[in-house]
């Protein structure tokens, strides 16, 4: 479980973000990491049983601040990812958790560019396909619309009139769902997780059969 005090420190640190502070808090927060750290091996358990996990990855709390004009040192939030395995399994997850709550998200944050142009492919070849695999019931269920950036018109090589321009446009290719703090505190916040994870699967099956053929529909590897 992600225990209450876990929370409580980001929504103190947050007032109270210096060095000092930390710093005479520091029980505070080792205690605040390990826990985090617990409850994402325990994710990565569960979601073994259902994917393959390739890298896991618990993000620092400490800000680079070099060149951000916020200079507080320190995040006032704990996220950590999973990668499936690569090259045949494609997609990814991301869990954060503020004093508000928390929120995960899965899908494609940043497509390099040779992923982004066969996924733009596929998608001017055969739309339907595509716009089927992020309708899915259960997805939108969970998901709701997928969201991520995009560009303002249309990228290089496509007409602002094509007729699946709004997928077309997307950089990134993200779900999210957000829960309240109770839910976060709640024992079945693990399983829940884990579900609400299940949910993206048949639009990560659809990706990774994309993403493992050219546009001919050869092998790739």
């Amino acid at each position: 479980m992600i225990q209450k005090d876990t929370i409580a420190f980001l929504e103190d640190i947050r007032k109270n973000n210096n060095r000092p502070w930390f710093q005479a808090n520091k029980e505070r927060y080792l205690d605040a990491q390990k826990n985090v750290k617990d409850f994402l091996l325990s994710l990565e358990t569960e979601m073994n049983k259902i994917d393959s996990i390739e890298k896991i990855k618990l993000f620092r709390i400490y800000r680079d601040v070099r060149f951000s004009k916020d200079k507080s040192p320190y995040n006032s939030h704990w996220s950590m990812s999973m990668g499936r395995t690569k090259p045949y399994l494609r997609g990814g997850y991301y869990l954060k958790l503020n004093p508000e709550g928390g929120m995960i998200a899965c899908g494609f944050w940043n497509p390099n560019s040779s992923d982004l142009s066969l996924i733009r492919g596929q998608i001017d070849q055969d739309p339907k396909a595509f716009r089927k695999a992020i309708n899915n019931k259960k997805l939108k269920q969970v998901f709701g619309q997928m969201g991520g950036e995009a560009v303002k018109t249309a990228p290089k090589g496509y007409n602002k009139d094509h007729p699946a321009i709004d997928l077309i446009r997307h950089k990134q290719f993200i779900f999210t769902k957000e829960f309240s703090r109770k839910e976060v505190h709640d024992k079945d916040f693990l399983k829940q997780v884990v579900l609400s994870y299940k949910a993206i699967r048949p639009f990560f099956d659809y990706m990774s059969d994309i993403l493992g053929h050219n546009l001919n529909g050869e092998p790739l590897y």
